[in-house]
């Protein structure tokens, strides 16, 4: 094989790749990439990585073939290389047996890989269709995965909440994502590329973050596969030059019957601007600490109402931050939340107005944004 590469994006690629192949695993091929390189009608460069769970294949035409080829190489060895050639707008990667040479101007590097057949196989676009298979344009899929995959859980033993839920009814196509002390519930209208399909599946949150990294033109749609036990993302088209493909494995179990945790009777009502309940839960924070991380939120309505936030850390200190609501309904009332909770809402949030909606200090809030975005976040004790 002998490619003469863009070296902008020969990177861009590898980096994408490279977070897919596995840290730790007992067979070396895992944490490669697979380099694939054809002259048939165009040139065509291809990367692949896996991890056995996530699967990975992306293919540029911005590329200039000379002999046409494959290689297995170590993903992060050569990823280095390829960042550190940064004074070269071209790269010449040449492959002889099992090695591969990656030339520039005033450098030569020499990498030893394994046999590419070693390499387990990898999507294709035909994986992203099926009865289960719909399209979603991919700003809407970005806006998804950003407002839910922030509330999944971290290593918890209840592996479900490790992943995201999406779901397609036909009509609608929404995210859910908890780690048992919050909810985020996103949604968008199911378009003519979703009308009918019913498709539903745990998605692992680093599978999604790739996702949202790959959906990276707002303009085109992206299709999606839901099966048994595999979901499927495909963006781009081969004959476009610029494409990827992204499988991944569902994650095992039951997700939790989130609708019921949704309070329906909450009797106070508080509206603000975003960025000034953004600064005022950031400001409050400041004087919270592991032991007391906690923040104070009084409400007072009538004219002129606001809201008080205090915090308080021993042997630190303390803060008390007012902020204005645009409105408030309902009695007066006090309850703790951690604010890190509230701010990672609020940063996913794009609308300037939100609505948080509240029923007693023992009982969860619930943040709104529109009607395609709910969070509900269980309070902390302040005792």
């Amino acid at each position: 094989m002998k490619v003469i590469c863009d070296r902008a994006i020969l990177l861009d690629a590898i980096n994408l790749t490279t977070g897919v192949v596995a840290s730790r695993t007992p067979k070396p091929q895992l944490t490669c990439v697979k380099i694939s390189a054809t002259n048939d009608a165009d040139s065509m460069l291809t990367l692949g990585a896996t991890d056995a769970e996530i699967a990975l294949r992306l293919t540029t035409a911005n590329v200039q073939v000379e002999e046409p080829g494959e290689a297995l190489i170590p993903a992060e060895k050569l990823r280095q290389i390829i960042a550190a050639e940064d004074r070269e707008q071209t790269l010449t990667l040449t492959t002889k047996d099992d090695e591969i040479e990656i030339t520039g101007k005033d450098a030569r590097f020499k990498i030893y890989g394994y046999p590419p057949g070693d390499f387990p196989k990898l999507p294709t676009e035909a994986n992203a269709t099926g009865k289960n298979a719909f399209e979603i344009p991919a700003s809407e899929l970005s806006a998804l995965i950003a407002r839910t995959s922030f509330a999944t859980a971290r290593e918890n033993s209840r592996y479900a909440i490790n992943g995201v839920l999406l779901k397609c009814d036909g009509k609608t196509i929404q995210m859910v994502a908890t780690d048992g002390r919050r909810l985020a519930i996103a949604k968008t209208s199911a378009g003519s590329g979703a009308s009918g399909v019913e498709a539903i599946g745990i998605i692992p949150t680093k599978a999604l973050n790739l996702v949202g990294k790959l959906a990276a033109n707002p303009s085109e749609n992206v299709r999606v596969s839901v099966s048994d036990n595999q979901a499927v993302f495909a963006f781009g088209d081969e004959a476009s030059g610029s494409s990827a493909v992204l499988a991944t494995t569902l994650v095992e179990g039951a997700f939790p019957p989130y609708e019921d945790v949704v309070p329906r009777d909450q009797d106070k009502k508080a509206t603000f601007d975003r960025e000034t309940l953004a600064s005022g839960v950031r400001r409050a924070a400041l004087l919270t600490n592991e032991e007391s991380r906690g923040v104070r939120l009084a409400f007072t309505g009538g004219k002129g109402g606001k809201l008080c936030l205090t915090s308080r850390a021993p042997e630190m200190g303390e803060a008390e931050v007012k902020v204005d609501m645009e409105s408030y309904e309902g009695e007066e009332m006090e309850v703790g939340f951690n604010p890190v909770f509230i701010t990672d809402a609020l940063k996913v949030i794009e609308d300037s107005q939100v609505v948080f909606e509240l029923k007693a200090s023992n009982k969860p809030g619930v943040l709104k944004s529109g009607q395609d975005f709910l969070y509900v976040v269980m309070p902390v004790s302040l005792s």
